[in-house]
Parts: C-alpha cells; structure tokens; sequence
C-alpha cells in the first residue's frame, strides 16, 4: 500500500530502573511531538515508566491499551491509522513487543496489507525477526547454521522442509542466494510449500525483510547480507 504509516517495535529495559536506549527515546519524543499513536501493554507500568525515562507527561493521557483483553477492538482502529498514513509505536511492559504476546496480531496485520514493520535497536536478533515476522511463535525450534558439506547439508534442509514445526535457521552472509536456491529446489522436488520470513540487515539503515511464500521470493541480486531465516 502507498502511503502508509510504519509500525515501530520499541523494545524497553526489562527492569524499571534502567533508561530507554537512545533511540527509541529521540523517536517517541518526536512521536510525541507530533502527537502520534502509542500502544502500551498495560497503563499504570507503561505510564510510569514513561515518565522515569523523562518523556512528555502530556501523552500519557494519550496511549493505547493493547493487550490480550483489548487487541481484538485495538487492532484494525491501528490498522486503518497505519492505512491512512500515520506511525504507530506498540511497547510491551518490559523487552520486546509482539514477541509471544497480542501485538503479534496487529504484526501479521501489517505484513498482509504491506504495511513496513521495524524496530528501534535490540541485540537479539533471532528473537527481533520472530518478534517481526506475525508468525504465532509456539512452538518453535531454532536449527543454527545449516552442514557446509553438500550432502550433509542437503539431508538437514529436507529434514527441515519436512517438519512441520516453526523453524528458525541462520547461515553466512555469502551464503544467502545459495540457501535460497537450494530451498526452493529442493521444496518443489518434494511437493512442499512453505511461507517464509526473511529479515535482512536488521537494525541497520539497508534492514529489508520479505514474508510470503519460498517458491516466490527472488533468491538472486540480494548480495551478502547478514539474515534470519524463518520457515512456516
């Protein structure tokens, strides 16, 4: 969709008394300033973090409630702000949002109008693609990199395609195309069809994903990037 909003993940400290990272408080000072959308999980906690990291007390009043007894109602009210060319910015009480928790729904929403998705700076970066793919998280299985030998690596990515569970691999960056390439030969040969989520570069200024099925994403021309792989 042209002209739309993002939805921006901000993950918090998960204690109280540690400060916000530095850029996730110039952006929601500037949300603020120019009186967007913020979600909240829960008013009290959010509020009264909010108001330890120095941010505008005038937008308390403001937040969005968005938790399991809410995002039913929430949901599409963010969506069609999104549509109509606003930001949204969705926090948990503590960590990361929309991993294992409602705002998976409002994610997953995003992805199947083409809404962009991000995330304001976290050092986990498998658990930062999950948190953006809209993908229900249980269960799932993290596999690491796959064999470098070809037939070892061959036996695993069929094992992998066969099982049904989420499933969360990594590999080197020279590897991508590759990976990509013998995926999808490899899926076609067996029959299988898989709906993917790649997240390339997170946190970085090139940070692109793609989300939708393995046999239509372009494995070529995508260079090396640093990337989670996330099967369905």
């Amino acid at each position: 969709m042209k002209n739309t909003g993002t939805l921006y993940l901000i993950p918090t400290p998960i204690d109280e008394d540690s400060k916000l990272e530095s850029h996730a408080f110039d952006l929601l000072l500037k949300a603020s300033e120019a009186k967007e959308t913020i979600v909240i999980e829960d008013l009290k906690p959010g509020r009264r973090r909010w108001l330890r990291w120095g941010l505008p007390r005038e937008q308390v009043e403001s937040f969005v409630l968005y938790n399991e007894h809410s995002w039913n109602k929430e949901c599409e009210n963010l969506v069609n702000e999104l549509k109509n060319g606003k930001n949204v910015y969705i926090m948990s009480d503590g960590g990361l949002p929309c991993y294992c928790d409602p705002g998976r729904q409002l994610v997953e929403r995003c992805h199947q109008l083409n809404i962009k998705v991000t995330s304001t700076p976290f050092p986990h970066s498998i658990a930062l693609a999950l948190a953006m793919s809209g993908f229900e998280l249980i269960p799932y299985q993290f596999l690491g990199f796959p064999p470098a030998k070809r037939e070892e690596r061959e036996d695993f990515l069929k094992d992998m395609l066969k099982n049904k569970m989420l499933t969360v691999i990594m590999d080197t960056p020279y590897r991508l195309e590759k990976l990509l390439t013998q995926l999808k030969e490899i899926s076609n040969a067996m029959g299988i069809k898989k709906e993917i989520f790649l997240a390339m570069d997170l946190n970085q200024e090139t940070e692109e994903y793609y989300r939708g099925t393995l046999s239509k994403i372009k494995e070529s021309g995508l260079g090396k990037r640093e990337f989670i792989l996330i099967l369905k």
